[in-house]
């Protein structure tokens, strides 16, 4: 091999390894304390799921939305039927972003007020085909159904693409993952939030794959190739 062709080759390899695919994931949460254990959960979530699509060879953007800080946005929106300024643009991270997780606490069985404020001011269409991660955190694990009957059902009027695995954190479940409580084999809070990130980033990466356009150039002999048949042939 020349010179020429060993520096062709290099420079290609290293065209390859800066091709790589970039993912967004937007955390929105309902927390109202701070700290509070729903942004906790969010940022567990998001860190499993960070770490599953690294492994899958993706550069990965996490961008946090803190409702709290836009609850009175919120109900202005609700109140004149336009989001503006900050909410505004929060609106529009998520809605362009490659995933959504989407946390809150549980109030009477359900999610909060905040959080369903906020759902009623995105547009119908918005999150449609969206990978959607849930997340809800609550005082007893008496509560965790909330997310089968009540949130779930929620994203997929929205016709999000909602991910199996879901995580529900109550209070004992903090206590076991800091090591002081008790372990049920494979039921502790940090493999769920282990599971439901791989779940979320399979999914996400599964449509990145599919969706990625076809190379018009696939079939086109390399530069490398023909100096090689043209040298073979001299």
């Amino acid at each position: 091999m020349t010179d020429f062709e060993s520096k062709l080759e290099i420079e290609f390899e290293t065209a390859g390894a800066e091709d790589r695919d970039h993912r967004t994931v937007a955390v929105v949460h309902a927390g109202l304390g701070q700290p509070s254990s729903t942004r906790l959960l969010a940022d567990r979530l998001a860190d499993a799921t960070v770490r599953e699509l690294e492994a899958l060879g993706q550069d990965v953007t996490v961008e946090v939305v803190e409702l709290r800080d836009h609850g009175h946005a919120i109900i202005d929106a609700m109140l004149t039927g336009f989001p503006t300024g900050d909410l505004a643009r929060a609106i529009e991270t998520i809605t362009r972003a490659d995933a959504v997780i989407a946390v809150t606490p549980l109030f009477t069985t359900t999610y909060s007020g905040l959080f369903k404020s906020f759902v009623d001011i995105l547009d119908k269409e918005a999150l449609t085909g969206m990978p959607v991660l849930l997340g809800a955190t609550g005082g007893t694990p008496r509560h965790s159904l909330a997310l089968e009957y009540s949130l779930r059902p929620l994203f997929t009027y929205l016709r999000a693409d909602v991910v199996t695995t879901s995580v529900f954190a109550a209070t004992d479940d903090w206590a076991q993952a800091a090591g002081t409580g008790h372990d049920d084999g494979g039921s502790s809070l940090p493999q769920r939030i282990e599971r439901a990130g791989r779940s979320l980033a399979a999914l996400v990466f599964a449509r990145g794959e599919h969706a990625k356009p076809a190379d018009p150039f696939a079939s086109t002999p390399s530069f490398l190739d023909m100096l090689g048949g043209e040298q073979g042939s001299n």
